[in-house]
């Protein structure tokens, strides 16, 4: 049954399949540059311990406000 939340349903499902959470897998699918390559966001190691808690804030990953960079990077990438 297609969730009419999920912008790209058919991304949305290749990625529970490969074992995403629905949470991960809709974040994905519902993302606006969805389907493309080379998005122009820095790697998380050229930006600042600001720009990367702020980033987990956005998320709400727990913790955050004990992490440091490293951490931060950890968390965010296996969010």
């Amino acid at each position: 049954m297609p969730n009419p939340s999920i912008k790209n349903e058919e991304q949305y499902q290749a990625l529970r399949d490969k074992g995403y959470s629905k949470e991960k897998a809709a974040r994905i699918a519902n993302a606006s540059n969805t389907g493309k390559k080379g998005g122009q966001a820095p790697p998380y190691e050229e930006r600042t311990k600001e720009e990367l808690y702020q980033k987990a804030k956005e998320i709400g990953i727990d913790g955050r406000s004990d992490m440091n960079k490293s951490e931060l990077i950890k968390a965010l990438r296996n969010h």
